[in-house]
């Protein structure tokens, strides 16, 4: 999945770039709190990328 799409997932679900680290971006859920790093690739498997989506709470994104 590109990073992008991902990203784009996370604003559509309420959550927001708290801050960007040396190699990852910290997002946090506003409704929840929960935090989850996102890894700075072009590129982010799809494992990880529901494993974001489930540390952050939020429903899982379609992948094709």
């Amino acid at each position: 999945m590109k990073r992008v799409r991902l990203i784009r997932h996370l604003k559509k679900n309420n959550c927001d770039l708290i801050r960007e680290g040396g190699r990852h971006s910290v997002w946090k859920n506003l409704e929840t709190g929960d935090i989850a790093t996102v890894p700075r690739h072009n590129e982010i498997k799809n494992f990880l990328a529901q494993k974001i989506c489930k540390d952050l709470r939020i429903k899982k994104p379609k992948t094709n």
